[in-house]
């Protein structure tokens, strides 16, 4: 970084002293809290996180030091629960990632379901459903599998792992049939995350050898 591009030791001082404010509002915050999710110590919570990293940074583009906390990214931590009490209906939202890492392997066993489903009558002169084609094996695959059978076989599949996460969200009544799915994924409102799971290559394998599957990220409300 060039000198131009650096904070002042004036702006690390600020942050500084941005930090030890944000400490304040968030013990006075705590002191105050009227209950086990209060709006006010989330906030503060997130501002102190904000000041912290503001202020680590401005530390190291000035001194090229850091400091010891490890801060949480605000982005990431859920709101507090916002749902009903008792929920009517829950709603649970997947996401898994993997990568094409044997793509041969893939196309294989993409064949080979296809040519199962594909039935003697057509005969061997029977154009092939995936050819060299990934998207038309992906296609095969996911429709002939249920999705924790591809996450329990993926190596199998060519596939490796990448992070993943499962939400469970409280919903008020069971939305109509048909009803959300041109847009499946718009209406997830973190404030109604019931429980969150997390699985990723990020957390330390130490933390769950004794908690065997993905850490849950927040208790049920």
């Amino acid at each position: 970084m060039s000198d131009a591009a650096q904070p002042t030791a004036a702006e690390v001082r600020a942050a500084a002293e941005a930090v030890k404010a944000a400490l304040d509002r968030h013990l006075e915050a705590v002191e105050n809290r009227t209950g086990e999710d209060d709006p006010a110590v989330h906030a503060a919570f997130n501002a102190l996180a904000a000041a912290a990293e503001a202020y680590d940074e401005r530390l190291y583009d000035r001194y090229d030091e850091v400091t010891p906390f490890e801060i949480p990214g605000v982005e990431d931590s859920l709101p507090p629960y916002q749902g009903p009490t008792e929920p009517n209906a829950l709603t649970v939202l997947i996401r898994r990632d993997y990568a094409v890492v044997e793509p041969q392997r893939l196309l294989a066993q993409a064949q080979r379901v296809a040519d199962l489903d594909r039935g003697e009558d057509e005969g061997a002169d029977a154009v092939a459903m995936v050819g060299v084609s990934t998207h038309a094996a992906l296609g095969v695959l996911f429709g002939e599998f249920e999705p924790d059978e591809i996450a329990s076989r993926h190596a199998e599949f060519g596939l490796e792992e990448g992070d993943s996460t499962l939400w469970v969200a409280a919903a008020d009544e069971l939305p109509e049939p048909g009803e959300w799915l041109s847009t499946p994924f718009d209406q997830a409102e973190p404030g109604r995350v019931i429980c969150r799971f997390d699985v990723s290559a990020v957390f330390d394998e130490d933390d769950f050898q004794d908690t065997p599957g993905p850490a849950p990220r927040r208790d049920s409300a």
